[in-house]
């Protein structure tokens, strides 16, 4: 976690040269580093117009950069991962037994692994996922890398890490398995992911790497200190609580999570800031599923029921109106799913109507 989140504040550095990017319509390009650190020295080991690699970790990474990019272009029309058509650089065999991958602002370097606990980084497709959309999240709301804004930017990455996965393999939400780099263990070693959303706290337990420390509710926060060592506040363990009401909203809407609940996670990113903290978050995720669905939409009701699930009421909302998840998943005294949601949109409606009166009694009091 150390050694990730060392990684992380080197992207932050690099960043900032990323904007100089030369634009290529997202041309991928993979080099061997041949277990050197020296990026400059890497040769040339697939390009987009050239045949395919007889190494198995260059094809991966070229797979897999081409996946991501490929998703962000068909899904919301991005291009590449500043929208500008920036060119996607992988270097594989990076380092020796190397037990990270990491995007650092302008290109996507992976290693090996160790062979003991983890394998060949290239394997998962949502870690390259995650990695690259920190790109994205540095070109749109550039989250701030620590506490809150950081495990959210943590989580954002998590969520279209996982997305991409899901778009690649044409899953639905039901046939997910929500984790984030199952493929990366070894054999040997007892834990189903590095982390899931679905489950978070859930993804390992064993004597190597103890209990999976997120947590699934803010009641959970963990709290820690603003340092590396710190994990820069938390930001690998509260991304958790974020991604459980990722998780939440695309179980509430149902069929691909890459449509409805994705473009509100999208959108919502676009129109954050560097501090925006998980409160600030949500409201945004409340107010965009709005915007594109309608006031009272099976859409909105199900961002709002899951940001309850996690403890987070969407700010203006009355938290009478939380009995939105049960009555979409059909646990209220027998009612379904459809007609639950008919009868909290029309709560919301009866509430939303109030608000609206109280608001303009307070203009007509202030125009006295």
């Amino acid at each position: 976690m150390l050694t990730t989140a060392s990684l992380r504040g080197e992207r932050a550095v690099r960043a900032t040269f990323a904007g100089a990017a030369t634009p290529g319509n997202g041309r991928r390009t993979v080099f061997d580093c041949q277990h050197g650190r020296s990026l400059p020295l890497a040769e040339l080991a697939r390009s987009e117009d050239g045949p395919a690699s007889g190494a198995e970790s260059v094809n991966q990474a070229f797979d897999g950069l081409g996946a991501t990019r490929d998703f962000y272009h068909e899904v919301f029309h991005r291009n590449s991962v500043d929208d500008r058509g920036m060119r996607l650089d992988g270097y594989v065999h990076f380092n020796t037994h190397f037990n990270n991958a990491f995007w650092d602002g302008q290109q996507m370097v992976f290693g090996d692994g160790d062979g003991k606990i983890f394998t060949d980084f290239t394997g998962s497709r949502d870690v390259i996922g995650h990695e690259v959309t920190h790109g994205v999240t540095e070109n749109t709301a550039g989250l701030a890398y620590h506490n809150q804004s950081g495990a959210l930017n943590e989580s954002i990455s998590d969520v279209f890490g996982s997305l991409v996965k899901q778009w690649s393999m044409k899953q639905t939400v039901d046939e997910a398995d929500w984790l984030i780099g199952p493929e990366i263990f070894t054999p040997g070693i007892d834990a189903d992911a590095l982390r899931s959303m679905k489950a978070p706290g859930q993804a390992y337990d064993n004597a190597l790497f103890g209990k999976d420390p997120q947590p699934d509710h803010m009641s959970k926060f963990v709290s820690l200190p603003d340092t590396e060592p710190g994990d820069f506040g938390g930001v690998h363990i509260n991304s958790g609580i974020p991604n459980k009401a990722f998780y939440q909203t695309a179980v509430g809407i149902g069929g691909f999570a890459w449509e409805a609940p994705g473009l509100i996670w999208y959108e919502s990113l676009k129109a954050s800031s560097m501090e925006t903290q998980f409160q600030d978050f949500a409201d945004t995720t409340y107010q965009k599923a709005e915007e594109l669905y309608g006031a009272g939409s099976t859409e909105q009701l199900a961002v709002l029921a899951a940001w309850q699930e996690v403890g987070i009421q969407i700010s203006g909302v009355p938290a009478g109106v939380a009995r939105a998840r049960s009555l979409a998943a059909g646990r209220d005294g027998g009612v379904g799913r459809e007609d639950g949601m008919a009868s909290l949109t029309k709560q919301i409606g009866a509430l939303a109507a109030q608000v609206t009166g109280l608001t303009k009694d307070v203009a007509a009091l202030k125009g006295r």
